[in-house]
């Protein structure tokens, strides 16, 4: 048994939905959650930025609260950078792109897929690679949706201004007649409303979180990392490098209670 946290990381609130999935599936494990919201959003920033950004929390994960697996809870920072990180440190460390992929080509009928990200993610070519190496021969259609993250950020869900911007950016997936849609982006889950409405029911929306959080319990057994089941409900930590009040505020409103309180950051160099 290892008591020590799992930490993972995100541009700023996308990744508490892979938390919630975590907190879910692994109720007596500890969690360390760095939102940096003081740099966000990832998306339409140069990669090599965005790979400094996780080289920096994952150092920081490790060296300042031991934690014995990370989960790069970002698309964006997992397609610019898990490769890296994973050669670099001796914690283990996944990401979200894989797990979301597997689970896209396990529930798609027709083998016509959509994957929607941000700027940063098409541009990588992380989820091309990664269908095109998957035993599933998929047609594959890619959109980037600027603009998604900021009104997530926001706390704006719903609405006509959000909307009409969805039925914009999703023409191409709309148009290539696909009937899997792969949200590769963590803060595309708060907007599944919109996007299904959109995109029409009959589509499936998938989601990598809980794909991510069935990955590392596997990952965390078959290692022998788990914590003591019987130690009773896990600690979470939540940090923001941005404003802590508004991380606290928004941060419990999409992932619920155990979101009481957020501890700062501030970034050297």
């Amino acid at each position: 048994m290892d008591s020590r946290p799992i930490g993972m990381f995100d541009s700023g609130f996308g990744g508490l939905t892979v938390a919630r999935a975590l907190i879910d599936l692994l109720p007596g494990e500890d969690l360390v959650y760095v939102g940096d919201t003081g740099r966000y959003p990832y998306g339409p920033q140069p990669l090599d930025d965005v790979r400094g950004y996780a080289h920096q929390i994952t150092r920081m994960l490790i060296d300042e609260h031991d934690v014995k697996f990370i989960v790069v809870a970002c698309n964006t920072a997992a397609a610019a950078a898990l490769g890296e990180l994973q050669g670099a440190y001796d914690v283990p460390i996944v990401g979200v792109i894989e797990p979301g992929v597997r689970a896209t080509t396990e529930v798609t009928t027709s083998d016509r897929v959509g994957v929607i990200a941000t700027v940063g993610t098409i541009a990588s070519g992380a989820y091309q690679r990664t269908f095109a190496e998957s035993a599933s021969a998929v047609e594959l259609t890619c959109a980037a949706c600027p603009g998604f993250v900021e009104f997530v950020e926001r706390g704006e869900t719903r609405g006509d201004q959000v909307r009409v911007l969805a039925e914009r950016l999703l023409a191409p997936v709309i148009d290539a007649g696909v009937d899997t849609l792969l949200l590769g982006c963590t803060h595309y889950p708060y907007l599944a409303r919109v996007i299904s409405d959109t995109v029409g029911r009959d589509v499936v929306l998938v989601s990598s979180a809980d794909e991510t959080a069935f990955e590392v319990a596997e990952e965390l057994s078959a290692m022998s990392l788990q914590a003591d089941a019987g130690s009773g409900p896990g600690d979470r930590r939540f940090i923001s490098s941005g404003d802590v009040g508004w991380f606290s505020d928004l941060g419990r409103r999409l992932l619920g209670p155990e979101l009481s309180c957020a501890e700062p950051v501030e970034w050297s160099g």
